[in-house]
């Protein structure tokens, strides 16, 4: 995957954020996201497309570790002992944004997370580049670890085509 700009796009200059909303749109399903390390630019990509505003309910950006458990509902103990940068935190991270962004009631069909170190140094004993990615859907959460390398932009950018590349392999 390369990236232009803010647009997402695979080898064949496909704009892959454009067909995961033509995708979501078609499936009737809608996405959430909470995010970390990219500070909304997950968001930000999802929404650029056209008909965005069918699928995408919104975000919340959970830079400071204690939002990610007083918003988002991360066990606090799972964050004392583990810290912010954990497969567990992005699942639940993704699965509380579900919840915290209803719409009349209903629950976004899909959550998305990002938390991870974006560097320039290490954060813990977890190096610049780690990234968890966390996806929730009915009720079932996963992560995604990815090793990412680069300048502190270019972490938090790959991390977003990466985002974008994940939420596409689940349809």
């Amino acid at each position: 995957m390369t990236e232009h700009g803010s647009t997402t796009e695979g080898a064949e200059g496909i704009d892959l954020t454009a067909r995961l909303i033509a995708d979501l749109t078609r499936l009737g399903e809608t996405v959430a996201v909470a995010e970390s390390l990219t500070g909304g630019l997950l968001a930000a990509e999802l929404i650029r497309p056209p008909g965005a505003s069918n699928v995408v309910y919104g975000g919340v950006i959970a830079y400071n570790t204690a939002i990610k458990a007083s918003v988002l509902g991360v066990d606090g103990d799972l964050l004392r002992r583990f810290g912010p940068v954990h497969p567990e935190v992005a699942e639940q991270m993704a699965e509380g944004v579900r919840h915290v962004l209803a719409v009349d009631g209903t629950p976004a069909s899909i959550g998305v997370a990002t938390t991870g170190v974006a560097g320039p140094g290490p954060q813990g004993d977890q190096p610049a580049g780690t990234v968890f990615v966390g996806f929730s859907r009915d009720g079932r959460s996963r992560s995604f670890e990815l090793q990412l390398s680069g300048d502190r932009d270019q972490i938090r950018a790959a991390a977003v085509s990466e985002a974008v590349r994940i939420l596409r392999s689940q349809f």
